[in-house]
């Protein structure tokens, strides 16, 4: 099938335009900068410039197109905002695909946007486009997902390895993290699966983790102790209105507004077995986060050893 990732450079799209490769696949990723992308190319990738925010472009990369795995959203560092992302992006994206006609969208929401966070301006954007791909009549699969493990590396990982500070909120969302890999898996799956498109899929691991136990986990595979600072959820609503008086800071302000999904304490996993039973696939293929941290901390704990072994001794007049 001939596919067109968008986001294929963030950390889920680079592992769907690996997985629909690795399927046989032929695979267009939409892309505004080339020289960052090069590695996309190196996979097996055929490369098209384009912008979100440039709907001419979209349709010229639609040309050939059978089907669209959407994984775009705005980064903490972007110089776009979430509604130019998230919203104004996506309905342009929707729109050339439906005027290409192109068979099956694929589209990444969040758990829980559904109930309308007016406040929370990625979930509110997530879940009106939802509603916008419904209503295009064009064939859609939408996964909401609970939550990446890759994210839990900078977030608690890194953090315990280095002695430095783990933040936690003073309350917390059971969260059923999951690889990027494998939601790549679950995506590239539903392209050829035709029970799964009209449907609406949660997208959860096999474990809902609270932060105490992640950075249990932590602790135990690094053996070392976390230093754990608390902070009250007002403190984040209030570094949330001095982040929204200024534009550079807007894609900061917008990411501290999910004190109020927490605050909310809308659970972030799902019974995943009608999922699992559509798409043919097996529970016990997906990676458990102890499975996925071992990996890492092994990794790591390796390279922190042999940076010891490899530095030279120095020798003392003595």
């Amino acid at each position: 099938m001939k596919v067109l990732v968008v986001g294929a450079t963030g950390t889920l799209g680079r592992q769907v335009v690996r997985r629909a490769i690795e399927e046989g696949h032929q695979v267009t990723c939409l892309v505004r900068n080339p020289a960052k992308a090069a590695f996309l190319s190196e996979w097996g990738a055929h490369l098209k410039v384009g912008n979100l925010l440039q709907p001419s472009t979209l349709q010229a990369a639609m040309e050939g197109i059978e089907a669209v795995i959407d994984c775009a959203t705005v980064r903490v560092t972007d110089s776009l905002s979430a509604r130019q992302v998230d919203w104004d992006g996506k309905v342009a994206l929707i729109n050339a695909a439906r005027a290409a006609q192109v068979g099956h969208f694929i589209f990444f929401s969040i758990m829980g946007a559904h109930h309308e966070y007016a406040n929370v301006p990625l979930m509110n954007f997530k879940h009106h486009i939802e509603k916008y791909l419904i209503g295009s009549q064009m064939p859609y699969t939408i996964f909401r997902t609970a939550g990446f493990m890759q994210g839990l590396i900078s977030q608690y990982a890194i953090p315990i390895l280095e002695e430095q500070m783990v933040w936690v909120t003073s309350e917390t969302v059971p969260t059923a993290y999951l690889d990027t890999w494998d939601v790549a898996r679950f995506a590239v799956r539903a392209l050829s699966v035709e029970a799964a498109k009209q449907q609406i899929f949660p997208l959860a691991g096999p474990k809902a983790w609270t932060a105490r136990e992640v950075i249990a986990l932590c602790e135990q595979l690094s053996s070392k102790k976390a230093k754990v600072s608390t902070m009250p959820l007002g403190l984040l609503r209030g570094a949330r209105k001095v982040a929204q008086f200024f534009q550079w800071s807007w894609n900061i302000a917008d990411r501290l507004a999910f004190a109020e999904v927490i605050a909310a304490k809308e659970p972030m996993h799902a019974d995943m077995t009608a999922v699992y039973e559509t798409l043919g696939m097996d529970p016990a293929s997906v990676t458990t986060l102890e499975d996925y941290l071992a990996e890492y901390f092994q990794k790591m704990l390796k390279r922190i050893r042999d940076l010891k072994v490899k530095q030279p001794k120095v020798k003392t007049p003595f």
